[in-house]
């Protein structure tokens, strides 16, 4: 029998609502002693599953709010536990009360994590399906909340149980063919084999392949905007911030130091950094904003060089453009299309993406951004897809492969089927880490330790 567990399930400011959860088999039974029904027949442990009651929360000391008492019964909860959630007012100090509530009454603090921790071991979800809840929750786009969604559900582990699937199945004849040699089991031939394996090699590279992408989409990226002076770095730091964030003068070397704002651009959160013209100066000022441009230029993990359309590149900007396009995350940024548009063809022999944009009027940003989502490699995404989201996942789908690799290669060499099966239980076994059918304790906890607590 598990022990009742207790926490604010709703941030921690004032509100209109707020939620204590309550998870544990005789959670009913402790809602009993600090919820009481207005009706007073309708307590928690007298409700069928999802049914509510409307009542009062009081402790030793008498009411001190009204509220609504919702409970889920084992195993058709979130936790798979019996749950109890009782909604008050969303005052920190109301919320706080009905916690200590709970644990005079029997319950105790729940550990971060905890409910979701005890929805896995409870086999309501898979470690792949848990990890997604905090992307969930810090889903700052419509693409990630459904990114993170169908991991939630199940899309990643789908995937995988697909592969292992496959692996088990020529595992268990090639197990079989070697333990039982003088029965009838048909060999696998290399063919079957090489035909498995390369399958699997196909959808655990794929799936490696979505990491960068999804963390992008997590996370954002570290953004630099870069140029020469007066080529409209400001403009267009001010464009797609929606406000005037940078000074905009007609004067040369305006910004001299670093310009700070996050902004959203189609599917991915920028952390952008608006930085001093690069040029050669004798000017200390502006040369210390030189100078920290070029270290952002260097550090960023997706640059935005911004080039005049208007006139002939400098031979600053040709220095810049070389060095920016080393970067396969920089952007060429040809501005002020409703002046000129020169210097296109010599930029796209640079850069991967080139686009040309009016920064003043707006035009060109749509082109911008679904660059953007272009090198990012989100271009193309659903949210549908089987996504990895963690580096313990991401290690564990990379031990898989290789593991997979060394079997294809031991078919080649004619090893024997046991040396080839080895190789597969080892594949086997490092997906089975990734769903968490097979982990140990202290990653299972560590993957719950950078939850919130009432999660």
């Amino acid at each position: 029998m598990s022990d009742v567990i207790v926490a604010i399930s709703t941030p921690l400011a004032p509100a209109g609502l707020g939620v204590v959860r309550l998870s544990g088999e005789n959670a009913p039974a402790v809602a009993d002693r600090l919820f009481r029904p207005i009706d007073g027949a309708r307590k928690p442990s007298a409700l069928s599953g999802y049914t509510a009651a409307y009542g009062h929360v009081f402790d030793e000391t008498g009411d001190f709010d009204d509220a609504v008492a919702l409970v889920f019964r084992a195993p058709h909860s979130y936790t798979g536990e019996n749950v109890v959630e009782i909604s008050c007012h969303g005052g920190l100090y109301i919320l706080q009360r009905a916690v200590r509530a709970a644990i005079a009454a029997g319950a105790r603090p729940a550990e971060a994590g905890e409910f979701t921790k005890r929805a896995f071991l409870n086999g309501k979800m898979d470690l792949t399906g848990a990890d997604a809840v905090m992307d969930l929750i810090g889903a700052q786009g419509e693409l990630a909340a459904k990114t993170a969604l169908a991991a939630r559900e199940g899309a990643t582990f789908r995937a995988l149980e697909a592969v292992k699937a496959d692996l088990l199945a020529v595992a268990a004849q090639a197990a079989a063919y070697v333990d039982y040699p003088y029965e009838d089991i048909p060999e696998l031939t290399p063919e079957a084999l090489t035909e498995t394996l390369s399958a699997a090699d196909n959808a655990l590279t794929k799936l490696l392949s979505t990491f960068d992408a999804g963390k992008i989409l997590r996370e954002g990226l570290d953004t630099v905007i870069v140029g020469s002076p007066n080529v409209g770095k400001s403009t267009l730091m001010n464009r797609l911030s929606g406000y005037e964030r940078s000074i905009v003068t007609d004067e040369a070397g305006t910004t001299r130091d670093v310009v700070e704002e996050t902004v959203r651009l189609g599917n991915v959160t920028l952390r952008l950094a608006d930085t001093a013209g690069i040029r050669e100066t004798d000017n200390r000022a502006e040369l210390i904003g030189v100078e920290r441009a070029k270290d952002r230029l260097n550090r960023a993990a997706l640059v935005l060089a911004v080039f005049d359309g208007g006139a002939p590149l400098s031979d600053d900007d040709r220095a810049l453009a070389a060095q920016a396009a080393q970067n396969p995350l920089a952007i060429a940024v040809l501005n002020k299309s409703d002046v000129g548009c020169e210097n296109e063809a010599f930029l796209r022999s640079l850069f991967a993406e080139t686009v040309v944009i009016s920064a003043k009027t707006g035009d060109g940003v749509d082109t911008l951004c679904a660059a953007v989502n272009r090198v990012t490699g989100l271009a193309g995404f659903t949210g549908d897809e089987a996504v990895l989201s963690t580096e313990r996942q991401r290690a564990a789908a990379v031990a898989a492969l290789e593991a997979v690799r060394r079997a294809a290669e031991a078919v080649t060499a004619g090893l024997t089927p046991d040396l080839i099966g080895a190789d597969i239980d080892e594949a086997i076994a490092a997906i089975s880490r990734l769903t968490g059918e097979k982990v140990s304790e202290a990653v299972v906890d560590e993957v719950f330790s950078r939850f919130c607590v009432g999660k």
